[in-house]
């Protein structure tokens, strides 16, 4: 802070506060945040698996011995792998004897709209715990099978006799 000791009047001391090292500061502060905030941008890759196209015939789907894993999280808290219920504690064991059997790991995920988004991560952690290395989400039904969130409650429970 500057003081002007100018005796005018005999008041004495007059402080007056110097602000060009504060602006030239501030200015020098608003230039780099202007250069650095570009920079801050994060980004996100994503890496999509190249496409592969086969003709495959309704034939083939039918005979296919090994059908995929699809385990669907219904409203209630119910769990079911390829229309079977399956309780939640019993669901790691049961998934490692099913891959077992298999050579992939693959396991694809359906969730009804009404379920419990943490009930329906808890379960994935437990797939992830019964040997499924991948677990794809499903937004249609595999293999023409009406999803458990079908309207009028259709689902693969309800269609089997």
């Amino acid at each position: 802070m500057a003081m002007n000791v100018g005796n005018a009047g005999g008041k004495g001391v007059a402080p007056s506060m110097n602000v060009t090292p504060l602006v030239d500061v501030v200015l020098v502060l608003l230039i780099i945040f202007m250069v650095i905030t570009p920079l801050l941008t994060k980004k996100f890759w994503v890496h999509t698996p190249k496409q592969e196209k086969e003709e495959v015939t309704k034939q083939e789907l039918q005979q296919d011995p090994d059908p995929p894993l699809v385990l669907r999280v219904g409203a209630g808290r119910t769990i079911t792998v390829n229309g079977t219920d399956v309780g939640f504690d019993e669901l790691s064991d049961r998934l490692k004897r099913m891959f077992a059997a298999r050579e992939d790991h693959i396991l694809f995920f359906d969730a009804d709209d009404q379920a419990e988004y943490g009930f329906a991560v808890e379960v994935m952690d437990r797939a992830r715990e019964g040997g499924a290395v991948t677990i794809a989400t499903l937004t249609t039904a595999l293999g023409g099978e009406a999803p458990s969130s079908a309207p009028g409650g259709a689902g693969p429970a309800a269609a089997a006799p």
